[in-house]
């Protein structure tokens, strides 16, 4: 990492900032005078979802570390007479079900979902990302281990209820005049302060900060996994100071990592480091905004109720969710 990132971290980081057995990071800054003020947003009634589908046609492709979900089904509409064929057949289970089909017209469908954590959209839990061989708030990266997080994981947002609270849509895109920022292209703050003042906009510390590239829709057109990841536009890493400078309690885009998908002064993934280890910042990924965007266009408000709630899974370090904004 070059001086300018090491200086920058020093900066942005947030340790000991809530304590020195702190496990949400800026999540400390959602609170109840925050979500309440973020519930006064909610005036239209109007509810719009900002997640992609969790199926086989998701981001993740078939191959990798992280793969795309996979859905089958348990029980189906094609074993209404299951009872007849398990009556003498099977185990105890088998038997617990030939008994309720023969004593009851009732009948049901069962399902299962296998799937990364982080196969389409999500929170970062705070131990998802180190560096120097420590995680936020001077965690040593071994608390994370075969077992899950020990420390810092997802748990943690999930039982303060998860991450509510004002969420601010930036759409860069729009303002651009775009459908969608071109690959590659990098975010920074100073993009962010011209979309602020376009939308006349104005950010309060524990906001939510929304941001549109548009590149979900280049996945959507072409289905090219490598291609979307590889090219996607995002923030720079040089963002950091400006969301910390501004008390943002969390960051959610519409692409892949939040962040460029290119190497920044030569380092991969520079953002995901000042934000999840230093500054204990959750990171949204690949939302739908969409939908948000076009509404907030439509009625120039930006502002909105935004929920978000983490899946209870003790130590995991990430959640699928199906995020909701109401305006």
């Amino acid at each position: 990492m070059t001086e300018a990132w090491r200086k920058a971290a020093e900066r942005v980081r947030n340790w000991g900032r809530w304590g020195a057995d702190d496990q949400l990071g800026t999540l400390n800054l959602l609170t109840p005078e925050r979500i309440a003020h973020a519930a006064t947003r909610a005036r239209q009634g109007r509810s719009i979802a900002l997640g992609v589908p969790f199926d086989a046609d998701g981001p993740q492709g078939s191959s990798g570390f992280r793969r795309n979900p996979i859905h089958l089904m348990a029980v189906d509409g094609g074993d209404a007479d299951l009872a007849t064929h398990l009556a003498e057949w099977g185990g105890a289970g088998d038997a617990q079900i030939a008994a309720m089909y023969a004593n009851s017209p009732m009948r049901f469908n069962d399902d299962y979902i296998m799937m990364p954590l982080q196969a389409a959209t999500q929170w970062d839990a705070l131990s998802h990302v180190y560096y120097d061989g420590l995680l936020y708030n001077g965690y040593p990266a071994a608390v994370v281990t075969s077992r899950g997080a020990t420390k810092l994981g997802i748990e943690h947002v999930a039982a303060r209820g998860g991450v509510v609270g004002r969420g601010v849509l930036l759409d860069v895109a729009r303002h651009r005049g775009v459908d969608r920022l071109d690959a590659g292209t990098v975010v920074g703050p100073h993009d962010l302060d011209a979309v602020i003042e376009a939308q006349g906009v104005e950010l309060l510390p524990g906001d939510i900060l929304v941001i549109r590239t548009g590149w979900w829709t280049r996945f959507l057109e072409t289905r090219r996994q490598s291609e979307w990841f590889g090219g996607s536009p995002g923030l720079s890493w040089r963002c950091a100071e400006w969301l910390h400078g501004r008390d943002i309690a969390a960051v959610a885009v519409d692409n892949p990592a939040v962040e460029v998908m290119r190497p920044e002064d030569g380092v991969m993934m520079p953002l995901h480091m000042l934000a999840l280890r230093d500054m204990g910042m959750p990171l949204g990924e690949i939302w739908d905004l969409e939908a948000l965007g076009r509404d907030c266009a439509e009625d120039g408000v930006y502002d909105f109720l935004l929920c978000a709630p983490a899946l209870h899974v003790p130590g995991a370090v990430g959640t699928p969710i199906s995020p909701v904004a109401i305006k």
